[in-house]
């Protein structure tokens, strides 16, 4: 008998196309702002590890969180500030994470990126390249074997990814399988400094998908009409039976591999080109030629946006750092540490 997730967050399916995007633009500005406060914390000393923003790559990664639901398996990377947002981890997590809060949800544990909440399908990053696709794939085979129907998982990585066993292994495994993996890749032009053209010979990314019996579609990534429609139907698909499916989308990372990187390697060429565009600046313009926000009305949700930043950050510099003599070293998945950490 098959049986179907447990809602374990909030269903994040907005009711019309108008609160669908203004629901993502609320999260690509939220992450685009809590970015650039991680980025201030960091120049004054104050975050212990890298800093790595999401700029440039806001529109995709928010396309990702609000396209899964209830019971779906997320595993991000360091760029998807917007899709962990969209997915349901809160201001206050990711403060406590990158300030290295006890009360967080790694409590202090493991670098700053490598956050999540396995028990709610918000999976902790691995940083090596390629290696979360089969995470998720695990998890979606574990829910076949207990007869868990109507569940999608998905998995973020970059152009750089695509060049490792790891992307490799997984993927013929998903498409051998017929899980319903949703791959998105971010061709954000570099892996780190490696321009793509080093990377890899074929034409493009989607040429690596036929290989593996998996569906493919390819978007612009700086448009997040475009990425809300792309991802939402390769999400439908998936939950449908439809097998694996891969995104790639075409963009330019904006800024630098993390905080410590000046990003001039980057060509000036691509700056100027459509990969370019800042997709935060396009969906707000979207927004506004659509009539669905007025300027005021942005100006207003950028201000509260900031007060709860603010205010998070505040709250989380007065909370006690992890103390190594009294840490309980089990693993954070242990019951009681798991329900400790649901209490806080």
């Amino acid at each position: 008998m098959l049986q179907t997730v447990p809602e374990i967050r909030p269903q994040n399916s907005p009711a019309s196309a108008q609160d669908l995007h203004v629901s993502a633009y609320r999260y690509m500005l939220l992450a685009r702002l809590l970015d650039e406060k991680f980025a201030a914390l960091y120049r004054a000393g104050k975050i212990h590890g890298g800093v790595f923003l999401g700029r440039g790559q806001e529109a995709l990664s928010a396309s990702i969180g609000i396209s899964l639901r209830k019971g779906d398996v997320f595993a991000p990377l360091i760029r998807d500030a917007a899709g962990r947002l969209a997915f349901g981890e809160t201001v206050l997590d990711a403060v406590r994470t990158y300030l290295g809060s006890s009360l967080g949800p790694m409590r202090g544990r493991d670098g700053n990126v490598h956050r999540g909440r396995p028990h709610e399908g918000y999976l902790p990053m691995v940083s090596h390249l390629g290696a979360m696709i089969s995470v998720v794939n695990g998890v979606l085979f574990a829910r076949r074997l207990q007869k868990i129907n109507g569940t999608v998982g998905a998995a973020c990585i970059g152009d750089g990814a695509t060049s490792t066993g790891a992307f490799h292994e997984a993927l013929n495994q998903a498409g051998v399988e017929r899980l319903p993996l949703v791959l998105v890749i971010a061709d954000n032009q570099y892996a780190y400094s490696t321009h793509t053209s080093s990377q890899f010979a074929c034409e493009s990314l989607a040429d690596k998908a036929a290989g593996y019996g998996v569906e493919v579609q390819t978007v612009d990534g700086t448009d997040l009409a475009a990425c809300l429609k792309t991802v939402g139907e390769a999400v439908s698909r998936a939950r449908r039976g439809g097998g694996p499916q891969m995104v790639t989308a075409n963009l330019l990372r904006l800024c630098g591999h993390g905080e410590h990187d000046p990003s001039d390697y980057i060509d000036p060429k691509l700056k100027d080109s459509p990969l370019g565009r800042d997709c935060l600046k396009v969906a707000e313009d979207f927004l506004l030629q659509q009539k669905w926000m007025a300027p005021s009305r942005i100006a207003i949700l950028r201000n509260e946006i900031i007060h709860e930043i603010e205010e998070a950050v505040a709250r989380v510099q007065r909370e006690p750092a992890p103390d190594p003599f009294a840490e309980e070293w089990q693993a954070i998945s242990t019951e009681r540490l798991n329900e400790g950490a649901e209490e806080r």
